[in-house]
């Protein structure tokens, strides 16, 4: 079983127009309510690819029920910690004949500190229940900074792998609490951390540091271009085939789903690492977000290029454990 942690969800009302057009009013568009966020995005893909997960979550008010409704529609399990702030919700339009998607979001929720408590005695039981952790998404508010790094720390305690793709002001804290494996963006590291990574060395450097801290794979990926990988102190150089992106928002949530695959499947690093691009790659080719069939991947995994850099790994079991 897998677990994914979203502490900011998001209620998309996603509204589809035949054709679009910005400079007036637009009629009788098609609303689809939808739950979102990081960690969502994961458990729609994970059921995509057939794996078992629950995703933990904060809702709240008329958009937290949506948002439990839209889990339910979609087949999502899920468990929650009912909180007494708005979830956040946002305006997704898409322009089906343009193929381009426009989003406005809303207001991140508050949590209170007595909320916090319960999410976290909540999320360390799930934890124990499963074998991989997958920590997704922003922070809603300073005060539900310290979940994620708790929840890193709870993972380690009892020996379970942990993944961590977030970023913001907590994200130093995370990485301090050695997440079994990191994957993020180039900007938002670079925000982030307030860094530089305008070069390959500067991230291979970054992922020397990350190593140093007990983080044993970690990936860096750059919006459909050439990114680097590390597992343990081993390097790699991915290349990704050309392609015409149409949206390419969820594309790292997907791509952290195919990372769970491998792990929960038993793939060689490198078969992981072209699995998750490749669903990284399709999911920027489609107009929904995280809704990826395996056999969409199969054309895409023989086009990426993954270049071992510096020392050499042997064939050996190289899972995270």
């Amino acid at each position: 079983m897998v677990l994914t942690v979203t502490i900011n969800p998001l209620l998309e009302r996603r509204y589809y127009y035949s054709q679009l057009k910005l400079s007036s009013a637009n009629r009788n568009g098609i609303l689809t309510l939808k739950a979102g966020g990081k960690g969502i995005n994961v458990s729609r893909q994970l059921n995509k690819l057939g794996v078992a997960n629950i995703a933990l979550v904060f809702t709240g008010g008329v958009n937290g029920k949506l948002f439990r409704d839209a889990l339910r529609k979609e087949g999502i399990n899920f468990s929650d910690i009912n909180i007494r702030s708005e979830s956040r919700d946002a305006a997704i339009i898409v322009d089906q004949k343009a193929e381009k998607v426009y989003s406005f979001f809303g207001t991140d929720s508050s949590v209170s500190p007595a909320e916090i408590r319960e999410f976290i005695l909540k999320m360390e039981k799930a934890i124990t229940t499963c074998e991989i952790v997958v920590f997704s998404g922003s922070s809603p508010c300073r005060e539900a900074d310290a979940i994620f790094s708790k929840g890193i720390e709870i993972a380690n305690k009892l020996d379970k792998i942990s993944i961590c793709d977030t970023y913001g002001n907590h994200f130093q804290k995370c990485l301090n609490a050695s997440p079994t494996i990191v994957h993020n963006n180039v900007d938002e590291i670079q925000k982030s951390l307030v860094i530089g990574l305008n070069s390959e060395a500067d991230q291979l450097k970054l992922l020397d540091k990350l190593y140093e801290k007990g983080i044993k794979q970690a990936y860096i990926t750059n919006e459909g271009k050439t990114f680097y990988a590390s597992n343990f102190d081993f390097h790699y150089k991915v290349t990704l085939p050309e392609i015409r992106a149409i949206d390419e928002t969820g594309s790292g949530d997907a791509f952290v789903s195919g990372i769970v695959y491998g792990l929960q499947n038993k793939l060689s690093f490198e078969n992981r690492l072209s699995l998750a691009s490749a669903l990284g790659v399709c999911n920027a080719k489609s107009l929904e977000v995280c809704d990826i069939e395996m056999n969409d991947t199969k054309s895409l995994t023989e086009k990426i290029n993954i270049e071992a850099i510096g020392k050499k790994l042997k064939e050996i079991n190289d899972m995270p454990q």
